[in-house]
């Protein structure tokens, strides 16, 4: 018999007072489960949405875009005006993104960037309102000078799925060997926005835990 946690009950309670979506993210949202595609969970999705109707930011940076789930909310849900580029490099998901944001008629306003996002971001210029990492968790760390050069004084990062479903707080001996490197960078990139001059920082446990920073002007 699978036992309920009071942490679960307590998300599915939080989960249900959710008002939803569009109709069309919801499909997306249908779609991405039912091929086993990560996307955001329910209280990231309310989060974010919250962060956009305070910020309303005008340029936005997604790392890690995945089918596009995240950049159509937050193109549907931030300022009419606000343009978003994103950055993906698993090929499979690149095209199914890009119909997405055709079926959305969301082209003008969501830039796709295919590639490897470390090599990509070395070479971007600008500035954005708000960044949001949903990437390769262990590339976090490695990610961060360049979000961080990105950033507008006052801007918002937000890291989603850095508590790894618990497997944070154990030790590198506790965790199973492939996701020690994983373990011990997330460690890293969470300690470095804790202590870094430049941000100021809070860990929610939010989902799967995310860390939102706001860069000091």
């Amino acid at each position: 018999m699978c036992m309920i946690t009071g942490d679960e009950r307590l998300n599915a309670f939080i989960d249900s007072l959710d008002t939803g979506n569009t109709l069309f993210l919801n499909e997306i949202e249908k779609e991405a489960k039912e091929t086993n595609v990560p996307i955001i969970r329910t209280q990231v999705q309310s989060l974010l949405k919250l962060l956009l109707a305070m910020r309303k930011p005008a340029t936005i940076l997604e790392v890690g875009c995945a089918i596009g789930f995240s950049a159509l909310l937050m193109s549907e849900y931030g300022p009419e005006d606000c343009h978003i580029t994103t950055i993906e490099k698993y090929e499979k998901r690149i095209p199914v993104a890009r119909e997405n944001f055709r079926r959305a008629g969301k082209e003008e306003r969501i830039t796709l960037l295919e590639g490897d996002a470390a090599e990509i971001l070395q070479k971007m210029t600008g500035a954005y309102d708000m960044i949001f990492m949903d990437a390769a968790k262990g590339q976090y760390i490695h990610f961060l000078p360049d979000v961080l050069r990105l950033l507008v004084p006052g801007g918002i990062l937000l890291s989603d799925n850095v508590l790894q479903d618990g497997d944070i707080l154990e030790s590198r001996f506790a965790v199973t060997r492939r996701n020690r490197t994983i373990h011990s960078r997330m460690r890293a990139y969470l300690y470095e926005l804790k202590h870094h001059p430049q941000l100021e920082t809070v860990i929610l446990p939010v989902g799967d835990g995310v860390t939102l920073s706001v860069k000091r002007g």
